[in-house]
């Protein structure tokens, strides 16, 4: 009639009588007075959480001495963050309102309470713990309730809490709970940004249809101003940008902008500044990147300009022949007055003439030659 249970060194026990809780046993043999087979044994590894509640709410309520004996309770209030420690080494992040049961024995549990009403910053020293958890020996469990904000150089975190701008963070890093509210953090790039408007389809004002790309180089002159006055400075900016080109394109015609194209960026630069003033956002520079224009006006402007090279090449060589001739007859009438020039001027000609030819037969002399009975065998 006696029956004999068993519980190993690594586990526990409870006793059960017809499927209810009777009290706990530790590990050993226990015998049970068992006449009407009523008894049985339900067994829990003492390195896994006890899942069990009601168990242990039973036990804790009838035998608060067994209960202290055999548990570890942590239970954590709707204001409480927890940090478990096993065997003093961080095994786990708990969120508010949780509850985790170990069997006391092997593993020497061990809870830290976290106040998140007194502030939303993790203190440095226990920080240092979250920031490289794959290179821990044991992953712990539960960061997913924590905020590693890791701040580059030269740039500024924007912290917000709740939706709301608490404050600028410095470059380096700094943890934060998540629980209980909303944290995030917008990194702010503080050097000299560039920022391109492209593909701005735009028609002039006798119109024509233009694509122009526009470039800018910015930055942030107040960070806080920024983003207390703008939800998305960023995006304003652009939105400014494009804004400003289609005033400086939409009210001149194609011959204007083609004539003066720095108009463009002035007219860009002006309207920006003026808006992004009080803004904490400073632009230094914008300029026109490219004016594409349509094939066919291409094609229309190509002959415009071929025309007018046509002409004044025309021009040109108008104004060349009547240099040139005018220079003749300025000769004509010094070889009419002085014949010694006349003759110099046919000396001169017959030069040119016997650099082209390769063999001068002359006959009568020289006088002849002068005279015009030259025979020229080339």
């Amino acid at each position: 009639m006696l029956r004999r249970f068993v519980v190993l060194k690594n586990e526990r026990g409870a006793l059960l009588k017809d499927g209810d809780f009777e009290r706990l046993l530790a590990s050993g043999r226990h015998y049970v007075f068992d006449p009407l087979n009523q008894f049985s044994v339900q067994k829990w590894k003492i390195d896994a959480p006890v899942n069990d509640f009601d168990m242990v709410d039973y036990v804790l309520l009838h035998s608060p001495d067994v209960a202290s004996a055999y548990f570890t309770d942590m239970e954590l209030g709707e204001d409480e963050a927890g940090l478990r420690y096993e065997n003093d080494v961080l095994a786990e992040v708990l969120p508010p309102g949780s509850r985790r049961v170990f069997w006391k024995g092997r593993v020497d549990q061990r809870l830290e309470r976290v106040d998140l009403r007194e502030a939303y910053e993790v203190a440095p020293e226990l920080a240092r713990r979250f920031l490289q958890p794959g290179l821990r020996a044991k992953a712990v469990a539960g960061l997913g309730g924590l905020l590693v904000a890791q701040v580059p150089a030269y740039h500024v975190g924007v912290l917000r809490v709740d939706g709301k701008v608490v404050r600028l963070m410095t470059p380096g890093v700094e943890v934060f709970w998540r629980f209980n509210r909303e944290v995030a953090v917008d990194l702010v790039d503080l050097r000299l940004q560039t920022m391109e408007v492209t593909g701005q389809e735009i028609l002039t004002s006798d119109k024509v249809g233009l694509r122009l790309n526009l470039v800018a180089t910015w930055r942030f002159a107040d960070v806080l101003l920024a983003y207390e006055k703008l939800a998305k400075p960023v995006e304003q900016l652009y939105r400014e940008m494009q804004l400003g080109l289609r005033a400086a394109v939409g009210t001149r015609s194609l011959d204007q902008l083609l004539e003066n194209k720095q108009v463009i960026d002035e007219v860009v630069g002006e309207h920006t500044a003026r808006k992004m003033q009080g803004f904490g956002v400073e632009v230094t520079s914008i300029g026109v990147k490219d004016i594409v224009l349509p094939g066919e006006m291409k094609t229309i402007l190509a002959k415009v300009v071929e025309a007018e090279k046509s002409a004044e090449a025309n021009v040109i060589r108008r104004r060349e022949e009547t240099a040139a001739t005018r220079s003749l007859l300025n000769t004509a009438k010094v070889m009419e007055d002085n014949p010694i020039a006349l003759r110099l001027k046919e000396l001169e000609t017959l030069e040119r003439v016997a650099e082209r030819i390769d063999r001068i037969s002359v006959f009568g002399g020289l006088d002849q030659v002068l005279n015009g009975l030259v025979s020229i065998k080339a």
